[in-house]
Parts: C-alpha cells; structure tokens; sequence
C-alpha cells in the first residue's frame, strides 16, 4: 500500500523525510504542552508531587482568576491590529513609490530597508532602548532642537506606543520590499488601457492595483499579524513588560509564570496553548478571505 502511494505521488519520496522531521519537531511539544497545561506542575518539582487538574489552569485564565491574563490579552490583540495595519499601509505605499521611482539612489534605499529587517529583534530593541532614554536618548534631543518638549518614552503611559514604533521601524521594509516585487510585476497593458479610457490614479489604483496584488497583500498580512501577535524580543528588551503591566504582551505574560513566578509550568503551558489558539483563529480568519476574494 505504501509502495503504490509513493508510486502515484513520485515527489513523496523526497519531501517524506522533511514532513516525517517536522511532524516529529511540532506534533510531540504540542501534545506535551496540551498535557503539562492540565497539571500544576511547577518547574523543580518530581513527578510524585505533579496532579492532574484537568480544565483548572484554563477555567482560571477565562474566569478573572488571574488577573493579568485579560490585559495580556487586550495589548497583544490591539498590538497586532495597529502595527499590522501600519506596516501594510506604510510599507505599500513605499512599494509603490519605489517602483514608480526611475532614481539611481534606488540602491540605496534598497539596503537602508533591509538592514531594520536582517537586524535581530533583541538588536533593535537595544538600539531603540538607547534612542529612546529619557535624558540621553537622540529622540528627545530631536525634540529639543525642534523646542518640543521632552517625552519619558518608557513610562507606563508611552512605554506601549514606543514598542509599536520600533516594530513598525522595523517591520514595515518587509512588506515594502514584497509590495514593490509585487507592483512591479504588473503588466502594463491594463493600465494603458485604462488611462486611454480616462481613468484617473485612483482608479487605476482602486480597479487594477488593489485587486491584481490583493493575493500578495493576503500574504503579507497573515506573516505580520502572527509575529506580531506572539512578539516577544522586542518588548522584553524594551520594557520587560512594564512598567506595571503596560507592555506585558501573552508570551511575556508566559515568560513570566513560566520564569520570574516560582516556575508555574502548568499555568504558563494553558497561557501558550491559548496563544497558540489565538494565532491559529486569527490566520484562519486571513486564509478564508484570501481563498475567498481568489
């Protein structure tokens, strides 16, 4: 039976062994982390001391019982909608003006965007912490220079609209460099044809643009909203999820159950599993309107 399936499907043979690895590299954790998230086991602990509780771990997140769970929840969605929207709006509208643009700076430009995207998240947000102090940061000397008053970026008031500027800063090149391989990949003929019966930009941009790279746009925004919605360098470098809980994002939340409160695995274990239900819902959600306007 084996040997007549890979007859049919010849290819098999050569993906079988990187799909055998990969089942073995994801379906093990997960199957552990669904276990360890039903126990309250606590990192140290012998197997003797471990019980099974069953719903417990999560009937506590949804319930109130612990407190920081909904907040976690509220930054990492609203984190997700507002940087996915900027970057795709941002990095488009770069796209479309790079290819448009006949510039001999076009080089250039090319690898200032790179260098945010090769750059290690940790990296950036060290070099955003600096940018960022409060006395000697190069922010807030701009702001001086311009007889602006100085902003604490990481307070708990700003320390959320700080870690979202250097996610934008760094992220929106990425769907740059992907709208202009993709606007400049148009065929021309549609627009001439457009322009001879009077279409404006808009237009052109409304009925031609918009519908051909819609796919490529799909795709861009399922890769920015799952890493953004399971951040975790970034804010961590930035802020440690402080001050308070301002920037305590659900894999910092994990982080620390997991890590800075007597090692609650188990708790930490539902925490991840709900992150990992939220990230599948919402590229479930991308993926049904892409194959939808397809």
């Amino acid at each position: 039976m084996i040997k007549r399936y890979f007859k049919k499907k010849p290819y098999m043979t050569y993906i079988a062994p990187a799909m055998a690895l990969m089942t073995v590299l994801t379906l093990f954790p997960t199957i552990f982390l669904w276990l360890i998230s039903m126990t309250n086991y606590q990192l140290g602990w012998d197997l003797g001391r471990v019980k099974f509780v069953g719903l417990d771990n999560y009937i506590r997140l949804v319930s109130g019982r612990d407190p920081d769970f909904w907040n976690a929840v509220y930054i990492s969605l609203k984190f997700m909608v507002i940087t996915t929207a900027a970057e795709m709006i941002f990095g488009f509208l770069i796209g479309k003006l790079l290819c448009d643009s006949e510039s001999r700076m076009k080089p250039i430009v090319f690898a200032v965007l790179i260098i945010p995207i090769v750059m290690t998240p940790s990296i950036a947000g060290n070099i955003w912490k600096l940018m960022l102090n409060a006395e000697y940061g190069i922010v807030n000397y701009f702001l001086a220079v311009l007889h602006l008053p100085r902003v604490t970026w990481l307070d708990a008031d700003m320390a959320f609209t700080s870690v979202v500027l250097a996610d934008i800063w760094q992220w929106t090149p990425f769907v740059a460099l992907i709208s202009y391989a993709g606007v400049c990949s148009l065929p021309t003929d549609q627009y001439e044809a457009a322009r001879i019966d009077g279409g404006n930009a808009f237009q052109l941009f409304r009925y031609i643009t918009l519908p051909s790279l819609r796919p490529l746009i799909f795709l861009a925004m399922i890769f920015r909203t799952i890493d953004s919605l399971k951040i975790y360098d970034m804010p961590f470098v930035l802020t440690q999820g402080g001050p308070g809980n301002s920037t305590e994002f659900l894999s910092l939340h994990i982080y620390r159950l997991a890590n800075a409160q007597n090692g609650l695995i188990g708790r930490a274990a539902a925490n991840a599993i709900i992150l990992m239900m939220i990230s599948s819902a919402v590229s479930k959600v991308l993926t049904y309107f892409q194959r939808k306007e397809m």
